[in-house]
């Protein structure tokens, strides 16, 4: 998983509510052995029924064709659990969404990616919404998770909040796995002290 500590980008507004993971990364779009994911973000959304580019779509707009900040709104990535919805992001560059709210699953994907979600109050999501719809794509802003801040045109540092744990993961870029092998020695030592009180267990395990 890739580490994430800072990222500055163009943040781009795709101000809607309950946009699920279909419309993210469509599963007709997905069908291949080798999956283009950078062109499956918002597929249908993006192009035309003659697949030619819809220039009304955020993303297409030439100042937030490079975006890597995502600004959206209530429930991000309700539907299915599928983590194509993560990856094409990833694949676009994009490391960041703040969300007024996300679906559980896709939250859950993103930090097993290295994609970090950011939940803003209702007020202050209000005033950088409205910041980044000002800025337009002109100017970056920085997301640095070890200050726990957004910085960026249009006004004064953004706190945001997010558990422990979840920093820790992404600082050090940990799934479940490296979450896991982080306890390797006090694994071994507890298969160690087991395999002395419990020898039989040992055998059976064995398949003797």
């Amino acid at each position: 998983m890739q580490v994430f500590s800072r990222h500055t980008a163009i943040a781009a507004p795709l101000i809607a509510d309950d946009m699920n993971t279909d419309q993210i990364a469509p599963v007709l779009h997905g069908r291949g052995l080798k999956e283009d994911y950078r062109a499956m973000l918002f597929h249908r959304a993006r192009r035309r029924e003659d697949g030619s580019d819809n220039p009304d779509f955020v993303l297409n707009k030439p100042q937030f064709r490079n975006a890597g900040i995502l600004v959206t709104g209530n429930n991000f990535g309700a539907g299915s659990s599928r983590e194509s919805a993560v990856w094409s992001m990833l694949a676009n560059d994009i490391r960041v969404i703040v969300a007024r709210s996300f679906a559980d699953i896709y939250r859950e994907n993103c930090l097993q990616n290295g994609l970090l979600p950011i939940v803003l109050a209702p007020a202050e999501m209000d005033g950088f919404t409205a910041r980044v719809i000002a800025a337009d794509g002109a100017a970056p802003f920085t997301v640095d998770l070890e200050t726990q801040r957004i910085s960026g045109p249009g006004g004064n540092d953004i706190a945001f909040d997010i558990a422990a744990a979840d920093r820790m993961r992404l600082l050090e870029g940990l799934d479940d796995i490296g979450l896991t092998l982080k306890h390797m020695d006090e694994i071994v030592s507890w298969e160690q002290r087991a395999a002395a009180a419990q020898p039989w267990l040992q055998t059976a395990r064995d398949g003797r």
